[in-house]
């Protein structure tokens, strides 16, 4: 059960948070900063004006699969390359192509292999890893290698994951809209969100402490009315159970609706939230497990509840909505990327603050 009262405590939460597992999710600007000097000077400017057969990226276990996915939502269906989102670096990956690699994990074989055999094959290959370990020696000196310099517990790394990639997209000119190469829009924005969710603000002003409080009891289900917020409904899922031991459904909403249970049990959850519904009227239908809880997920322009209803034919239960439109206005350039990273930011301050108030991050 959630101590909801710890939430409202900055000093009960720092001690409990012995690891700084706050402090680390705090450090999301920074992290973008370090990875877009490290990848100045591991040299991806260098991949200006390179036109790849295709651009892979690769999908190791951590956050690499949420970042490759947002990566790709970022480029859309115009990008002039194929965009090839693989678990392992393919085997024909060669001389013509771009991989991209993140992992947290310096031992990891099969991308060591991976990364060994496409450098041999003479691929472009940008590495965000450690610099020690198999990863890194299986491209040492062919690899363009961006290591780590702002260390985190796991889960925590995804803004460096995606600073990098954004900076191997960017070299490549495949954004509709160039970027700063020093990212630093994206990273004060992610400063300022850090800055709304510190723990001296009471749960009412933080946005992160409260989705832990209104996701607290219920089975998340975080749907993105679009291609960029499905990729961080996917990491939203992945924090909290992470960090909090909480399963969640996550999907892009077009699909999830087709899951007739999940209807089922959203319109269930909804009767029962009715004051004048009979708790005894109909215990057959009561779900065992603890009640959804959806939550819209958006990084467009349009407004989510429109965009739900157009796409699937009918209004839903929403128990909340996180599109970030008062911090990034509707006509910021790259306001999409700009959202989605605040938004990822904020899906994991609030799996650690779930964590913390449930007892689920064990002290250091």
């Amino acid at each position: 059960m959630l101590d909801d009262t710890l939430l409202a405590d900055p000093r009960a939460l720092a001690a409990l948070d012995t690891g700084g597992v706050l402090r680390s999710a705090a450090t999301a600007g920074a992290q973008v900063r370090s990875a877009a000097h490290g990848a100045v000077e591991a040299g991806v400017g260098a991949l200006s004006g390179h036109r790849p057969r295709a651009l892979v990226l690769v999908r190791r276990p951590g956050v690499s699969g949420a970042a490759a996915e947002l990566l790709s939502a970022l480029l859309g269906p115009t990008c002039p390359v194929p965009v090839v989102i693989a678990d392992e670096v393919p085997s024909w990956a060669g001389a013509l192509d771009v991989v991209w690699a993140h992992t947290a994990d310096a031992t990891d074989a099969e991308l060591a292999d991976g990364v060994g055999r496409a450098v041999w094959r003479g691929a472009e290959v940008v590495l965000s890893a450690p610099d020690d370990g198999p990863v890194a020696a299986a491209g040492a000196g062919r690899v363009r290698l961006v290591e780590p310099r702002i260390p985190v517990p796991p889960g925590l790394d995804l803004p460096r994951a995606l600073a990098v990639g954004l900076a191997v997209v960017s070299a490549l000119d495949l954004l509709p809209n160039s970027l700063d190469p020093e990212l630093d829009g994206l990273a004060d924005q992610l400063d300022a969100e850090a800055e709304r969710n510190q723990p001296g603000y009471e749960p009412f002003m933080n946005p992160a402490k409260t989705l832990a409080l209104r996701l607290d009891g219920h089975t998340p289900l975080l749907w993105g009315t679009d291609a960029a917020a499905a990729a961080v409904a996917a990491h939203g899922a992945a924090a909290l159970v992470t960090h909090a031991g909480v399963v969640a459904h996550a999907d892009d909403v077009g699909r999830a609706a087709q899951a007739t249970g999940l209807r089922r049990a959203l319109d269930l959850a909804a009767r029962e939230r009715d004051v004048f519904h009979d708790p005894f009227a109909d215990e057959l239908d009561t779900p065992a497990a603890a009640p959804p809880r959806l939550v819209l997920l958006a990084t467009g322009d349009d407004e989510p509840a429109q965009v739900t209803l157009r796409r699937t034919g009918r209004s839903w239960p929403v128990g909340g909505l996180l599109h970030p439109v008062e911090e990034i206005p509707r006509g910021t350039r790259q306001a999409v990327l700009l959202r989605a990273a605040v938004l990822a930011s904020r899906l994991d301050v609030a799996a650690v603050y779930l964590g913390l108030a449930t007892r689920t991050i064990e002290p250091a």
